[in-house]
């Protein structure tokens, strides 16, 4: 049960962030990136302090040196993907963010000697092969921004191969407000540095701040983290990735972009992805059930 709770938490996570693409083109029209990254984890501590506060006089050492790992991989992997946006198209940004979902099994691989699971493999390349037919376009040149966005996706899949393992053994919430708090300081030392002190506070840009600041941050990374602890890294990486999907959704619906056949097959090879990833039980299950027989 607590494995589909799970699922679940990280299916509405990336039905979240999809819908933070429409909000982060709002943003951009108000705010500097970085201004964006200072801002939504700024929102995302302040809320989660304030609604977990009681939890905060139980938290450990162990929590806190775990957390800021979290918090800088994730702080990292977005100035990567931000200032690599500057440099290279949306498409080839969103494609190679999600790359991080075939990176995440190796990771284990290589660090931890851990066996690759087949179904999960295969259902990682297949969600990647449907995010590239759903952003990528057939252009083949690599500039600076395609390799800083390939860095930012090495960011992303620590990040949630570290959250599985960590969370294991800590609080899930807890780790959550000390990666949020760590990543709003940083951006903030960051936005001081680059002397970008002038906020907007127009509701054309604060209101799509404060979306991504309480949907696409605070509510978004909380039920990751929670949502981790009970399947596994490389199941997560596939489910999140359907954030490509639920974004071209939402700018189907709200931007009005028409439906295309490249729309359909991306979604139809997503979709397989997590069927993949999801059935292998059974399919093993079924197996030696045969065998016993």
């Amino acid at each position: 049960m607590r494995k589909y709770l799970g699922e679940i938490g990280l299916v509405i996570t990336a039905i979240i962030w999809g819908s933070g693409f429409v909000g982060s083109a709002m943003a951009l029209e108000h705010y500097t990136p970085y201004q964006i990254l200072a801002g939504r984890f700024l929102i995302g501590s302040v809320i989660l302090c304030i609604v977990f506060n009681k939890k905060l006089t139980n938290i450990k050492r162990s929590t806190l040196v775990k957390g800021m790992i979290l918090g800088l991989f994730l702080y990292v992997a977005f100035v990567l993907q931000t200032v690599g946006l500057i440099h290279t198209t949306p498409s080839k940004n969103a494609f190679l963010t999600a790359v991080n979902v075939v990176i995440v099994p190796f990771i284990g691989f290589f660090l931890y000697k851990r066996k690759l699971n087949t179904f999960e493999l295969v259902g990682a390349i297949t969600a990647l092969a449907g995010v590239a037919v759903l952003s990528l376009q057939l252009s083949f040149e690599v500039n600076i921004g395609d390799l800083l966005t390939l860095c930012c996706a090495v960011g992303f899949a620590f990040h949630i191969f570290y959250t599985a393992k960590f969370v294991k053994n800590e609080d899930g919430i807890l780790l959550t407000i000390v990666q949020m708090v760590t990543a709003a300081v940083i951006s903030w030392i960051t936005v001081l540095f680059k002397g970008e002190t002038s906020f907007t506070f127009e509701s054309e840009g604060l209101l799509p701040l404060l979306y991504l600041g309480l949907f696409s941050t605070t509510i978004a990374y909380l039920l990751q983290t929670v949502g981790q602890k009970f399947i596994t890294e490389t199941k997560a990486a596939i489910i999140l990735s359907t954030e490509s999907f639920w974004g071209m959704a939402f700018s189907v619906v709200i931007l009005k972009e028409m439906i295309t056949a490249k729309m359909i097959i991306g979604a139809i090879l997503i979709l397989g992805a997590i069927i993949i990833s999801e059935t292998k039980i059974q399919v093993v299950k079924r197996k030696r059930f045969g065998e016993t027989v």
